[in-house]
């Protein structure tokens, strides 16, 4: 993820298949939600590593569809198209098996919630690594490169320590950190993939939860406080903002949206009034307004 991955205009909601979660409805659904976490969250390895799989093949799918005018067809991120936003989704997973190539790294730079702010000190880089990559590419060109990058971090990640430590562009992290935050690359892309093309990518259901809850503690992280909650069904809920603190009973200050709107949120593909104009965002309460805080990454 770099700067011109979260520094995107406004995005059109995806059509999703059966095998996926749907992408934001009109009407925010109020639902009950458990409640919010303070607590460091932890995440399984196995099926973190499965969703990032996952959502790598629908992706694959979905590229190997293109046709050459979609290829070049422009997207949300700058000067990108579709050939390189698909080569970058495709460099952003391979990197997990690069990193297991490279020495152990002395000692632990970062944590798993330090990733979202860090990911715009490397845009420079990304971007000339991902435009080499890309280079001429066609549709089946990409997915076969896709698919050994798939069969790459597989064979790679089963006899690799959850903690081992692993070197990264913006400092070591422990493995597990380090595929959890490529759930927030593979959804991310392939929501603007998905806008770029009209493909209708499904969204993996747990990529989606694990995408979802990174991008939600950060907020927490960002503006720490228990004033206002932030709920994401059904996947988070965190308290957030510096003021009175709620303990019981219906929160004053409540913000509430679907997965896929929060994650357009928070990465810069919408924003807080054009979201709450579409009603894809409930907010009561006199602290619950978020603009100042969005976006999230970078």
């Amino acid at each position: 993820m770099c700067a011109r991955c979260h520094a995107a205009t406004t995005g059109t909601t995806a059509t999703t298949g059966t095998t996926a979660t749907t992408g934001g409805a009109g009407s925010v659904n109020l639902a009950p939600m458990p409640p919010a976490r303070k607590r460091t969250r932890r995440y399984d390895p196995a099926k973190i590593l499965a969703a990032v799989l996952a959502q790598s093949a629908q992706v694959r799918a979905g590229v190997r569809t293109l046709t050459p005018e979609q290829l070049a067809a422009p997207t949300r991120l700058g000067d990108w198209t579709v050939r390189e936003l698909a080569a970058h989704v495709c460099m952003a997973l391979g990197s997990v098996a690069r990193s297991l190539e490279e020495p152990e790294p002395a000692g632990q730079e970062m944590a798993l919630l330090d990733w979202p702010f860090a990911t715009v000190t490397a845009a420079g880089r990304i971007d000339e690594d991902t435009r080499a990559l890309a280079a001429g590419a066609g549709p089946g060109e990409l997915a076969e490169l896709y698919a050994r990058t798939e069969a790459a971090v597989a064979a790679a990640l089963p006899g690799a320590s959850d903690d081992r430590l692993v070197p990264m562009r913006f400092g070591a992290m422990r493995l597990g950190d380090f595929l959890v935050t490529r759930t927030v690359e593979l959804i991310v892309h392939t929501d603007d993939l998905n806008d770029a093309t009209g493909l209708g990518i499904p969204y993996d259901r747990q990529a989606l939860a694990a995408c979802t809850r990174v991008l939600a503690d950060a907020l927490a992280v960002k503006a720490p406080g228990g004033s206002v909650e932030v709920r994401v069904p059904p996947y988070a809920v965190v308290q957030c903002v510096e003021g009175p603190r709620h303990t019981r009973g219906t929160p004053p200050n409540v913000v509430e949206t679907d997965p896929l709107t929060w994650i357009r949120l928070a990465t810069g593909r919408t924003d807080w009034d054009t979201a709450v104009g579409e009603a894809k965002v409930s907010a009561s309460g006199e602290r619950a307004h978020l603009a100042g805080l969005l976006p999230v990454l970078g």
